[in-house]
This record gives C-alpha cells, sequence and structure tokens, in this order.
C-alpha cells in the first residue's frame, strides 16, 4: 500500500524492482498494489505517468480520498472506486 505523492509512488516503483531482479524474501509474493489518493482530486500529470507505469506490470487497487477517514470514521459503504478492494479483504458490507 503506498500514498499517491511522489515519495509513495517512488517506494512502490522501488518495490517492484526488487521483484523483479528476485531480491525479495524467499517466500513473499506480490500480488497487488493498494494506492491510497493523498489528496482530493486529480493527480498532477507527473505522478498520473508514475501510476500508468506501476499498472502495466501488477494489479493496481485505487482508493480514493475520503476526508471521514482521517478522523479514523469507517463507518458506511466503502467509495464505490474501492468496492473491489473491499471485496478482495472480505471488508465488503
Amino acid at each position: 500500500m503506498a500514498r499517491t505523492h511522489a515519495a509513495g509512488l517512488a517506494a512502490v516503483l522501488n518495490a517492484l524492482e526488487v521483484f523483479r531482479r528476485g531480491e525479495a524474501p524467499y517466500g513473499l509474493d506480490l500480488d497487488a498494489v493498494v494506492l491510497v489518493a493523498d489528496a482530493p482530486g486529480r493527480l498532477p500529470r507527473p505522478l498520473a505517468e508514475h501510476v500508468k507505469v506501476i499498472e502495466s506490470v501488477i494489479d493496481v487497487y485505487r482508493v480514493p480520498w475520503v476526508p471521514a477517514w482521517r478522523l479514523g470514521d469507517l463507518s458506511g459503504q466503502p467509495p464505490r472506486e474501492a468496492e473491489a478492494l473491499a471485496r478482495l479483504t472480505a471488508r465488503a458490507r
């Protein structure tokens, strides 16, 4: 899981490179990446381009900006954009 700011996306790209080179710890698999919006609105072009690169090599689940979650309020339905991730993690309501 990573935030969609520059440092978060760079960390994902670095992790993907570790797996590509076969340097990940034995038995550790990476099947997908969860990207959590770091701010409301669209990503700036340079960040969106990083996301496209990530999506070209691994499944990506996107979680939108949810103001209530910043305050710890996890009540209610997950946003529509996060329903696939909620089902995958058995957290669908």
